[in-house]
């Protein structure tokens, strides 16, 4: 019998039964016969004698009696209040996101694993099926800030269903969000009004990528797109993504929902300026609160 397996309940039954009176050396050759210790026999034997021989016929359980690393309910319950209050104000909640959290606040923090595990024991979280590793993924980013910034103009509403489009200019490097702008349409006036916006705060970029919209870069279409002009007066490069290839701009598309959740957390602006002063707070809580997963570090875009 291997030393990892249990003794056989007639085994046990045996033992628990042994006679007080039997010969010298019984034990051993029992041990021998039936390839158990004499410490294994000794230890069933004092649980029938100091718990009846019916407690004898189970195995014991290995785990311990105290576990140190166990996490209490309390840093359970803080995590899950974390995860709610970060959802409920529109902001990433993640595991990394509410153990960054946690942190920044001063808690005693689970790892990341822990609170994926804690989430979906309080059913706030649902199980994701099995995920590429991240060491698989390849990110091109450019090597310093203001190398290039991405623009791009995502449709949103005011209330009564008015629809209205948000600018989101990205520096590529850093992620910082450089400037946004809400407008009442994708018009080329709008996008070099957030470009000029994001110049007077951070200076000018070495290259704009951008869709290949008419109020962007309509080069590709044959046509020269007031943007296009501008921007190259400042010597800046203009680039595009091929047609119907999105996630050449990821880093902006993904930026677009990090501002829908937060704004669909918000009251539903009844104006452009109402919805600008939402952008510019969230502008605020990206750039320097915010940890960005995607830098190294984990640090904001306004460290980075």
């Amino acid at each position: 019998m291997k030393s990892n397996e249990p003794v056989d309940a007639r085994l046990r039954l045996d033992i628990a039964q042994w006679p007080d009176d039997a010969p010298r050396g019984a034990v051993t050759t029992f041990c021998q016969a039936h390839g158990i210790s004499r410490k294994t026999f000794y230890k069933i034997r004092a649980v029938a004698r100091n718990e009846g021989q019916a407690a004898a016929l189970e195995p014991r359980s290995r785990r311990p009696k105290t576990s140190p690393t166990a996490l209490s309910e309390s840093v359970k319950d803080q995590a899950v209040k974390v995860r709610a209050a970060m959802e409920s104000s529109g902001l990433d909640h993640g595991t990394i996101s509410v153990h960054d959290k946690m942190k920044s606040l001063g808690m005693d923090a689970p790892s990341t694993a822990a609170l994926a595990r804690i989430f979906r024991e309080r059913d706030v979280a649902r199980n994701e099926p099995q995920k590429k590793p991240r060491a698989a993924w390849r990110r091109f980013v450019y090597p310093a800030p203001n190398a290039c910034w991405q623009l791009d103009a995502t449709e949103y509403v005011l209330t009564g269903g008015r629809k209205c489009v948000v600018f989101q200019l990205q520096d590529d490097h850093s992620r910082l969000a450089v400037a946004t702008l809400a407008a009442s349409g994708e018009t080329s006036e709008a996008a070099i009004a957030v470009v000029k916006k994001g110049i007077a705060a951070h200076g000018v970029p070495q290259r704009l990528l951008t869709d290949n919209g008419m109020a962007l870069n309509p080069t590709r279409r044959g046509a020269v797109g007031q943007l296009v002009t501008y921007m190259t007066s400042l010597g800046v490069s203009m680039i595009t993504g091929k047609p119907y290839k999105p996630t050449t701009q990821g880093k902006n598309e993904r930026f677009h929902q990090t501002l829908f959740r937060y704004l669909d957390k918000q009251p539903i602006a009844e104006s452009l300026a109402e919805l600008q002063a939402q952008v510019d707070r969230f502008d605020v809580i990206y750039n320097t609160q915010r940890p960005h997963q995607a830098l190294p570090g984990r640090i904001t875009p306004q460290q980075a």
